[in-house]
């Protein structure tokens, strides 16, 4: 079984384990732990605000994973409007003249 990234979010605790289903808990401080995906990395505990930003992600349901990968936004651009070029237009009827009197 891989193992993934689980985050104890009130000591700054990261943990590797694998991921099973199972409830997870803090050997420090007994809280629950978040399961933060396989590619989490987390911040230095010393700061603060990378700690309140990652908490606010993977409480809003936020999970990190290697094998979803990255895309910079230039290449986004570029394969976004390289496929919308190249795609089949369908179902799509040739526009009818509008008759005025």
């Amino acid at each position: 079984m891989r193992k993934t990234s689980y985050v104890c979010l009130p000591c700054g605790a990261p943990y590797k384990v694998p991921h099973d289903g199972k409830k997870r808990i803090c050997p420090r401080c007994t809280e629950s732990l978040i399961h933060g995906g396989s590619a989490v990395a987390a911040p230095p505990p010393r700061d603060n605000a990378a700690w309140r930003m990652l908490s606010f992600l993977l409480n809003a349901g936020v999970r990190f994973q290697k094998r979803l990968g990255y895309l910079s936004p230039i290449e986004f651009e570029e394969k976004y409007y390289a496929d919308q070029a190249t795609a089949e237009r369908t179902n799509l009827k040739p526009r009818q003249p509008v008759l005025t009197s």
